[in-house]
């Protein structure tokens, strides 16, 4: 049954392969078709085939969960990540965040909401991403020379978010960056 099993899962990722290049058939159409002329041939029974059939459904079902549940996980850290930084970047200017988002919505920088007080939200950015990008190293998402690359450009890169008009800091199109994954 293993032997058949490893068999049918062979012809069908090569039929796969062929079938999805040049007639634009779907994988459970070949796959059905492999198992039906196996099961025609007398290779395998319809119960086998029935079998192989559940066990391609099933890894289906899981790898697709893994999917969801992984996107959910991503997001997730994305959201605190950027929820993190508009704490920060609220204390650090000691304005509220739906003051800072209400005026960068009306197309005032980070930076000139910062006022006097812009140094300091830049170096706590800096300080804050730092921290994720070590966290990364650490995590084994990242190696250290990436990590050196990034935090080279780092100061250069939260300025000129700070200074940029439009989206940028902590207004609807993101926070300061991508997330965790600077």
């Amino acid at each position: 049954m293993a032997a058949i099993a490893i068999t049918v899962a062979a012809l069908s990722a090569g039929s796969i392969g062929v079938a999805s290049a040049h007639d634009g058939a779907g994988k459970g159409v070949v796959k059905t078709t492999v198992l039906a002329d196996l099961v025609k041939a007398g290779t395998i029974t319809q119960a086998q085939a029935d079998a192989i059939t559940k066990k391609f459904d099933d890894a289906k079902v899981a790898n697709d969960a893994a999917r969801d549940a992984n996107k959910a996980v991503n997001q997730a850290a994305r959201d605190a990540h950027r929820a993190a930084e508009e704490a920060l970047v609220a204390s650090t200017i000691g304005i509220d965040a739906a003051t800072i988002k209400t005026r960068l919505a009306a197309g005032e920088t980070l930076a000139a909401i910062a006022g006097a007080k812009k140094d300091a939200l830049i170096a706590a950015l800096v300080a804050f991403e730092t921290k994720e990008i070590d966290a990364r190293v650490t995590a084994g998402t990242l190696t250290a020379a990436q990590a050196t690359a990034k935090k080279a450009d780092l100061t250069a890169h939260v300025t000129a978010a700070i200074n940029a008009v439009g989206g940028k800091g902590m207004g609807p199109k993101g926070g300061m960056g991508k997330g965790p994954r600077h």
